[in-house]
Order: C-alpha cells, then sequence, then structure tokens
C-alpha cells in the first residue's frame, strides 16, 4: 500500500472545508464574511446533529438502519460539536484577554 504525498491527494475530498464551496457570498477581494462563515458553520453543525437525531430514531424503530452508520453519524455529531465548543471557549478566552488590556 503505498502513502500519497498531500500535494496528490485529491482535492475533492477536502471540498467541505472551503467556505466557497457551501456557497458562502464572497466580497470582491474572494474573502468570506466571518458571519457568513459562521452562520454556515452552525447551519452545517444543525444538520449533523438532525441527521444523528433521525438515525438514531429509525435504529429505535426498529427500520432498516446498520448500526455501524448510527454510530458513525452519532460521532461525526459529537466531534461537531466538541469542535465548535472549543472554537467558542477560545474566542471568549480571546476577547476576555482583549478586554483587560489597558489602552
Amino acid at each position: 500500500m503505498a502513502v500519497q504525498p498531500i500535494s496528490q491527494t485529491p482535492s475533492a475530498s477536502f471540498s467541505g472545508l472551503s467556505p466557497k464551496s457551501a456557497g458562502a457570498a464572497s466580497s470582491a477581494n474572494g474573502s468570506v464574511s466571518f458571519s457568513d462563515l459562521l452562520k454556515q458553520s452552525v447551519n452545517e453543525l444543525n444538520k449533523q446533529q438532525n441527521n444523528s437525531d433521525t438515525m438514531i430514531t429509525k435504529l429505535s424503530n426498529g427500520e432498516n438502519v446498520d448500526l455501524y452508520q448510527v454510530m458513525v453519524a452519532v460521532q461525526k455529531a459529537n466531534l461537531s460539536m466538541q469542535t465548535a465548543l472549543e472554537v467558542r471557549n477560545k474566542a471568549v478566552e480571546g476577547y476576555k484577554e482583549m478586554m483587560q488590556m489597558q489602552v
């Protein structure tokens, strides 16, 4: 099994990481506004949480859903929530640090 260098990795696997790929509004210089990026991230987090809840409900109702798929969806939602919480904590920490600065 050969390991491909990062430069040869297909860019399609990273398409979810690009704010422009999800249709976020861009300004003339190509940058994405913070509010649009934040809305996109929260919407994606919400989709993952809803998907996880739907899969759990289907499994508990006895529908034909693989346990593997349910566990993957739950772990993706959990990891996304943990990441969002850590980003929030860092932002609050940075805000508090800026508020303590003397002018």
